[in-house]
């Protein structure tokens, strides 16, 4: 069998989307040997974390073949990987973030569509009105003209089915794993010199994603304030203008030396990084599922989570869910942590035993059983 794939996040993105693209692609043609391949991407950017993935036999990537496609890859994303696809011979085309080119109904085949959240509609002020109306048109109609869909978690699958009337026996859900760096603890040494490379010198406190309003790292920032001195903040992410907010109540505080930012880690430190840390703070208001989080337990490192979408369903019963406005019961949650050891330490050997149902051996099997029934129902049509 050969499964086409939009290609660009794989190609382009090395966070959350593009993580996703690399691993299923990965996981699938390690598992089913036999099948091929296709990254459909409007153009080949080098990629050090890419290159991996296509030294498999079984795995290549499209490109377009006009100077007109390559000049515009937005169009040819949109219409032209649908001719290529039956020229290429795809048994079945496999959308990873949420849309299909808008003359998929052309292509003579299944079609499966990975929609991992809907946040522009679940918390519309986090996206600027135009952008909301793009992928609320695309994730729409590619949700309906798709043979199945694949929710990465169950929360998201609910979102589906409320804001575009898909009926539930149409969506699976498919959880993913995160990369296998995190499925090996760093030694002690590692984490030592991942510290000394970012110049981090005392026990601290860690959160991982996007410095951005919706992930609402002012929780941590606020919070840090009424831990012990000797305990800083680190912060990992990309920095937008929410970052303003962020520096303005640590000046106002006067913790500029507690809290420390670190934009472009290389992400074969994260495991260490998070091994290092005292505990993750993970309290975004909304999230499709949460890698963060099963990064941090697979390391063997707690993770306080905020209550409200899905994150409890990547960090399982033992981990403190609390609300993402309530600072105190952040606080609170953190000291306890930090006066009853044995608490940490059951919640670290709960949470490592929790995700490990997050594995790649799942996520292939369950991918590949929604294509055969794609499929099946393509074939019944």
């Amino acid at each position: 069998m050969i499964i086409g794939f939009d290609g660009k996040r794989a190609v382009e993105n090395n966070t959350g989307l593009g993580n996703y693209s690399r691993l299923l692609v990965e996981v699938l043609a390690a598992k089913y040997p036999d099948n091929k391949y296709l990254l459909y991407a409007p153009r080949l950017k080098e990629n050090p974390r890419l290159m991996g993935l296509l030294s498999r036999r079984n795995v290549d990537i499209v490109t377009p073949e006009s100077t007109f496609g390559r000049a515009i890859g937005s169009m040819w994303r949109s219409k032209g990987i649908t001719p290529r696809l039956s020229h290429d011979g795809v048994n079945l085309y496999h959308g990873l973030s949420g849309e299909l080119p808008l003359n998929i109904g052309e292509f003579d085949g299944p079609t499966v569509l990975t929609i991992h959240d809907v946040i522009f509609r679940r918390f519309p002020e986090c996206y600027g009105v135009i952008d909301r109306k793009i992928y609320d048109y695309k994730f729409g109609r590619s949700a309906l003209e798709a043979t199945r869909i694949i929710a990465i978690s169950e929360r998201t699958k609910k979102d589906i089915m409320e804001f575009y009337d898909i009926p539930a026996e149409k969506i699976d859900v498919v959880y993913q794993g995160c990369h296998t760096q995190f499925h090996r603890q760093p030694s002690d040494e590692e984490i030592e010199s991942v510290k000394r490379k970012y110049g981090i010198d005392k026990p601290y406190i860690i959160s991982v994603g996007t410095i951005e309003t919706r992930k609402n790292q002012v929780m941590a920032v606020r919070g840090i304030r009424g831990l012990p001195d000797e305990i800083d903040l680190v912060l990992v992410g990309r920095r937008t203008s929410y970052a303003k907010v962020l520096d303005s109540y640590i000046s106002t505080y006067n913790i500029e030396s507690r809290v420390k930012f670190i934009e472009n880690a290389d992400f074969a430190d994260l495991p260490a990084l998070y091994a290092g840390a005292f505990c993750s703070s993970y309290t975004s208001r909304y999230e499709g599922f949460g890698i963060p989080v099963i990064e941090s337990l697979s390391v063997g490192t707690p993770v306080v989570i905020a209550s409200g979408s899905c994150l409890e369903e990547a960090a399982g019963p033992s981990a403190p869910s609390i609300d993402p406005d309530d600072v105190e019961e952040w606080l609170n949650t953190v000291k306890e942590m930090i006066n009853y050891p044995s608490i940490r330490e059951k919640m670290a050997r709960d949470g490592r035993e929790f995700v490990k149902r997050f594995n790649d051996d799942d996520m292939a099997t369950r991918t590949m059983a929604t294509y055969t029934k794609a499929i099946e129902e393509y074939n019944r049509r």
